[in-house]
């Protein structure tokens, strides 16, 4: 039976994780964080700081994982090794019914909806584009992991030249600067600008989100042992940097006040600077930068789903390796095929958003894994092992669980609907169960055995 090959390199996980996470979220969110702390400028420098610093606490930790249990599913692994079966697969379930197909959705849309702004197009026109974005995306994957990640680099690569590029432009001819001091501070303090600060690092966990994927590539990376460490963090500190000097750019060009109210904040930054015309740069940039988002997601997700279906838990055939190009081919259909309706529903959006901070409850848990696997497993090879353990990963599981408490009484009826949207992997899960006990060979993973049982 044909299995996955290794071929992914160092750059190419760097590229990956960088890819990954500048998606949209860069362009649009930065005046929506400035709304929600009163447009205070060093409260918004402190949300991106904080969201970088957890994310980079987590990278550390899924380090450690991916260097010693380096296998295709990634963060669904180490769920499973560490907390059992159940939570495993509600973290897949939610990572194809929403997360990973919504983001592809997502991204596609955002695709379709800036190609319209250099080239108009009508409704179905606009789905039209984004359904051709997924499969242009799935045809590559399918095609090989190796063209698949080519196509990542060289897109990451000319995003973040733009990026930097426009950076650049908007720090040396802005005119903000002189409003800046005055808004350093919010003007009218309370209480509930800790709760705000919350929501708002919410907001930026989403722009800063696509750095655990890698992980689901373990299993096709040529050297995972040395070379995801490195990645992990190398890409999310390069992250930090770039998204606070654009935070810094967007400022210098539109001042607190003005960027606060700038929906499209990018395009409205770089044409204040330089003129109209100049926004069409950004909607290249943007256009380019969610091709990489939506490939990188595609490149990783469908390995989750290989995985479960390696356990039984899950259709058989998403197990299945292309003989020929040696990718999940069937995993990665059904992801594009699920993400194209999305993205023709038009109102799926809610869905994602619902959906995106129950996730951060799975990631809290796989990092939470490395504890059972340190007491567990302590002869398992470990190249790599995360810098301050126990309060590294403690500190990012703690950060994880008051995102997900704050979120679920800021949110209320949206937060019910996200856990509702993982609880309905329950049924599917007893499900795929009962088949699997019914199968004459045993399973990968077996409800019998303790959660942390499984081997190297």
């Amino acid at each position: 039976m044909p299995e996955l090959i290794r071929t992914l390199r160092l750059r190419d996980l760097v590229l990956l994780i960088i890819g990954a996470v500048i998606g949209s979220g860069i362009f649009l969110v930065p005046a929506g964080i400035l709304n929600q702390v009163d447009h205070s400028v060093i409260t918004a420098a402190l949300v991106w700081i904080f969201g970088g610093i957890l994310c980079l606490l987590g990278a550390l930790t899924y380090g450690e994982l991916a260097a010693m249990k380096p296998e295709a599913g990634g963060l669904y692994v180490y769920i499973r090794d560490g907390f059992g079966p159940l939570p495993a697969f509600l973290y897949g379930w939610s990572m194809f019914l929403a997360v990973a197909s919504g983001s592809v959705s997502a991204l596609a849309v955002a695709f379709s909806t800036y190609l319209g702004a250099v080239i108009p197009l009508g409704p179905w026109a606009g789905k039209l584009v984004a359904i051709a974005v997924i499969a242009v995306v799935t045809a590559v994957n399918v095609w090989g992991t190796r063209r698949s990640s080519d196509l990542q680099n060289w897109t990451t690569l000319a995003k973040t030249a733009l990026i930097l590029g426009i950076s650049a432009t908007l720090l040396a001819l802005g005119r903000g600067y002189s409003e800046i001091p005055a808004s350093l501070w919010s003007a009218h303090p309370s209480g509930s600008l800790l709760s705000s600060f919350g929501l708002a690092m919410i907001t930026v966990l989403w722009a800063y989100e696509g750095w655990q994927f890698s992980t689901y590539s373990a299993g096709e990376a040529l050297n995972p042992r040395k070379d995801f460490p490195r990645a992990l963090f190398s890409g999310v500190v390069f992250l930090i940097g770039v998204y606070l000097l654009a935070n810094v750019g967007y400022l210098a060009a539109l001042g607190p006040e003005r960027a606060g109210h700038a929906e499209t904040i990018a395009a409205a930054s770089i044409s204040a600077v330089v003129g109209p015309g100049a926004a069409k740069i950004v909607a290249l940039t943007i256009l380019i930068s969610v091709f990489s988002a939506a490939n990188s997601v595609v490149l990783t997700a469908p390995r989750v789903f290989y995985a479960m279906s390696k356990d039984g838990l899950f259709f058989p055939a998403l197990a299945e390796v292309h003989p020929r190009f040696r990718t999940p081919a069937i995993a990665i259909i059904a992801l594009g095929i699920w993400s194209a309706f999305l993205a023709c529903l038009g109102r799926f959006q809610e869905l994602i958003n619902y959906a995106m901070f129950v996730a951060w409850i799975f990631y809290g848990l796989a990092a939470a894994a490395i504890f059972s696997y340190r007491r567990r497993h302590p002869e398992l090879e470990r190249p790599y092992r995360v810098p301050g353990y126990p309060w590294t990963p403690l500190l990012f599981v703690l950060a994880a669980a008051l995102l997900v408490v704050n979120a679920v009484f800021s949110a209320g009826k949206n937060a019910l609907i996200g856990l509702t949207i993982v609880g309905l992997g329950l049924p599917a899960y007893f499900l795929w169960r009962r088949r699997r006990a019914q199968l004459p060979t045993t399973t990968q993973i077996s409800d019998d055995e303790s959660p942390d049982s499984t081997g190297p």
